[in-house]
């Protein structure tokens, strides 16, 4: 391979899903690494909701991308030469290495990964970043006790998977909300949550009174909107909701009617929002817990791994806003 092909951001989007124009695919040569560097070929890229924040110049968590730069994502890969005392060629390691064929790593975030213990999209997927917001936007933002009632919802995707898993390790009662009866049967059947409801079906409110009939003490938002909205008026006292994301809206052409968030005056909750960040030097304590848990078979993992290389990342990643994933969805370099 004498050629790096990459994907660049070429614009800032209009609102609604993104464009294949947004996006240039171009050819670089494949950088040569100095001193204290490594040079990683790319084998999967991690597609993640946040990267519709990403390639928006909003104010967020972090800078956003530049036009004209690599577009930034989460991916593994081998390495392949190395000037870097504690990387050497034939380690496979995940990070921050964006979409495209090779990544040049001074080491920083980036993480060695054991393929013996799980496949190499594994670690981008439910044992990498994914999985980590699991781990501490549940355990330090959420405070699950035994014997609550813990309701996820996109229970099906990368992050709500691993939520309600780890909910059920430690004793809670387990309500994910998915789209469609495959979805829910998996969440239910494979993962081993104690129900799950299809929001498709409709009538959602009635749907959590009847699943949780002790009310909820903790609620995982990946979706915000109206899925919010039926639940706040479900918490118990003193309840917890972890915010990591509210999908529903990142394509949103206009503003919809938000919830009413009396509930959470009168009801006294805490609703927190997270950044995987946040904990970014507790991430081996993470990858550690979550490893032991997948290797005992206590935690199941599954991604949907698409074909294609680069050139097909911008089709493959709006696959994300309209629930065409089935798992946590990678790209396959």
């Amino acid at each position: 391979m004498t050629t790096n092909r990459q994907v660049k951001l070429a614009m800032r989007p209009q609102p609604g899903m993104l464009s294949r124009d947004v996006f240039a695919i171009e050819d670089a040569p494949v950088p040569e690494p100095a001193a204290g560097q490594f040079r990683v070929k790319v084998h999967y890229v991690s597609l993640d909701p946040a990267m519709r924040g990403w390639v928006s110049d909003a104010k967020s968590y972090v800078p956003p991308v530049g036009v004209g730069e690599v577009m930034r994502a989460y991916a593994a890969g081998i390495v392949d030469a190395s000037q870097h005392p504690d990387f050497k060629a034939g380690d496979a390691v995940q990070g921050l290495l964006g979409v495209q064929q090779y990544a040049l790593s001074k080491g920083s975030r980036v993480y060695k990964v054991d393929t013996g213990a799980a496949p190499l999209e594994r670690w981008i997927g439910g044992l990498g970043m994914p999985g980590w917001t699991a781990y501490f936007g549940l355990l330090e933002v959420g405070q699950p006790k035994a014997g609550e009632t813990v309701v996820v919802s996109a229970a099906s995707g990368a992050v709500g998977s691993v939520v309600g898993q780890i909910a059920k390790i430690k004793g809670c009662r387990v309500v994910g909300i998915a789209g469609g009866a495959e979805k829910c049967r998996y969440v239910t059947q494979e993962l081993g949550f104690d129900a799950c409801l299809d929001y498709k079906a409709g009538e959602l409110a009635q749907q959590l009174s009847l699943g949780c009939p002790k009310g909820i003490d903790v609620y995982f938002e990946n979706v915000g909107g109206e899925m919010l909205e039926a639940v706040l008026p479900q918490m118990n006292l003193f309840g917890r909701i972890p915010v990591c994301g509210l999908i529903s809206g990142y394509n949103a052409t206009q503003s919809s009617p938000g919830p009413s968030l009396r509930p959470v005056l009168t009801h006294r909750l805490r609703m927190q929002g997270l950044i995987v960040f946040d904990w970014a030097d507790r991430i081996p304590e993470a990858m550690f817990e979550l490893g032991s848990w997948h290797k005992s078979g206590l935690l199941k993992i599954r991604e949907d791994v698409r074909e294609g290389g680069v050139d097909a990342f911008p089709e493959t990643l709006n696959l994300l806003y309209t629930g065409g994933n089935f798992g946590k969805l990678v790209l396959k370099v």
